[in-house]
């Protein structure tokens, strides 16, 4: 891939979409992770205002201690980069305690944390539409093309909650090739991904059950066969493994990947 071309693509297709929408330029969600620290990068060169957010939610430190660095290292080297924390900690607790017992408890404890987990992306969602409301800035998504397109690893009307999504055609590796290019600093591009929403700081591998580059072999697949992929395109049983998970993930997910559903009306019933 050229990356440099592809920096000088997404950045004059950021700068093209605000003036087109008649915006003042960005605000991103700062996670001290891969994602974001590319996104918000990426937004900075256009040279439109970049407002960066820090959002924690019992966050652990070195999660914070990225992010700060990136912030820094932005906000150090571009003049039209800005920064604030909006700690969403106190809120979240609020929220906690105003659930009844009933809705706190539940049979799964997986599912009450998963649900509690999305519960954080939605606050730091709604942050973020604030922040852009009052600033006149588009919302910029930090989703890659795995996550967005492949498995629907992200979470409905919270980080799959923006306005723009310059790296949503970008693999995982691509990202990460393509932050390297663009200096973001070595903390971060080799930390383990983790979208942050679990106490026990379980990784996004954790979570999945695979690696990116293990999904996007999965996804390349399933470009080439469909969903009916066969035997002989297997190199080994981990590779079968694999697509198992993520054609699993791909199936349950689609309710985020595909458009609302919309109930129609039969014409003869508007008469």
């Amino acid at each position: 891939m050229d990356y440099q071309g592809v920096q000088k693509h997404i950045v004059s297709w950021l700068s093209n979409y605000a003036k087109d929408t008649g915006v003042n330029g960005f605000v991103v969600g700062i996670s001290g992770g891969i994602d974001s620290a590319l996104t918000s990068t990426l937004c900075a060169l256009t040279g439109l205002k970049t407002v960066l957010v820090e959002m924690p939610i019992h966050q652990a430190a070195d999660q914070v201690s990225r992010g700060k660095e990136h912030i820094d290292f932005l906000t150090g080297k571009y003049e039209n980069c800005s920064s604030m924390v909006m700690d969403l900690t106190p809120t979240y607790d609020n929220f906690l305690s105003q659930l009844s017992e009933k809705a706190k408890v539940n049979k799964s404890e997986e599912i009450k944390n998963l649900t509690l987990g999305n519960t954080r992306a939605r606050l730091r969602m709604t942050t973020l539409y604030a922040v852009a409301g009052i600033e006149g800035l588009l919302v910029a998504g930090t989703g890659n093309k795995v996550e967005d397109f492949g498995v629907g690893f992200y979470t409905k009307y919270g980080d799959g909650g923006v306005d723009i999504s310059p790296i949503a055609d970008l693999y995982k590796t691509q990202v990460y090739a393509l932050a390297k290019v663009l200096g973001v600093n070595q903390n971060i591009l080799q930390a383990p991904p983790t979208d942050g929403l679990w106490d026990d700081g379980r990784t996004d591998e954790d979570q999945i059950g695979a690696s990116y580059a293990e999904l996007e072999m999965a996804m390349e697949l399933q470009a080439k066969y469909g969903n009916d992929v066969p035997f002989s395109a297997f190199n080994n049983e981990r590779e079968q493994q694999v697509w198992g998970i993520y054609l699993g993930r791909w199936k349950a997910n689609q309710h985020k990947m595909n458009p609302i559903p919309v109930c129609e009306i039969p014409k003869e019933l508007k008469a």
